[in-house]
Order: structure tokens, then C-alpha cells, then sequence
């Protein structure tokens, strides 16, 4: 289906937020599935490969911290269950983030 203009009509895209009450909850749930790059987002029901969707995960480090970005599931699990993501738009500040939390140790 085109529009008028010739350009496919956008999808709205599927917004995943997470909250983490802890920087060592986040550790435990998301670090062994994220990366500069993307992330593994577990979730019951996972969007099909190729859904474009806005990410926003919030932890608290010194500060309440949060990571937006724009993102397109490129693979989808059922063990667990879940979708992996790239991140296909990401501020520069997000990216910061990423690094700081990605080379923090839970103890810390």
C-alpha cells in the first residue's frame, strides 16, 4: 500500500521501557544482553523481525540515568523469550551512558 505520494504509509513503532530500581538489578537482568550496539529484550509476546520500536531503559547510578534510543528487532527467541535489537538511533549522551554502565562493576 503506497500513499498518494508514492511512500509506504509508517508503522508506529512499539515503545519498550524498563525501569530498574537498582544499578545491580540492571547488572543481573540486562548486561549479559546489551552491548553498544543493541540489546536482548526479554518480553512474553516478541515483536517480528523488522518491527522498529523506541527504547527507554532508566537505572539509577549517583543520578536517576536513562538510555532512549530508536531500535529494529533482528532476531526473535522463544527460550527465553524475547527479541534482540540493534539500535538504529542513539544520542550521544545514550552512548556515554552505555559505556559507563557497560565497564561498571556491580559493586560499585
Amino acid at each position: 500500500m503506497t500513499s498518494d505520494d508514492g511512500h509506504k504509509p509508517r508503522e508506529a513503532r512499539v515503545t519498550i521501557n524498563k525501569d530498574f530500581e537498582s544499578f545491580d538489578e540492571f547488572i543481573r537482568e540486562y548486561v549479559t544482553n546489551i552491548s553498544k550496539t543493541g540489546a536482548f529484550v526479554k518480553r512474553a509476546q516478541p515483536l517480528p523481525i523488522g518491527t522498529e520500536i523506541d527504547l527507554k531503559f532508566t537505572v539509577i547510578m549517583d543520578d536517576l540515568e536513562t538510555v532512549e534510543g530508536v531500535g529494529t528487532v533482528v532476531r526473535v527467541s522463544h527460550d527465553p523469550p524475547g527479541m534482540g535489537v540493534v539500535f538504529t538511533k542513539i544520542s550521544q549522551y545514550s552512548q556515554n551512558l552505555l559505556e559507563r554502565l557497560l565497564t561498571r562493576s556491580p559493586d560499585v
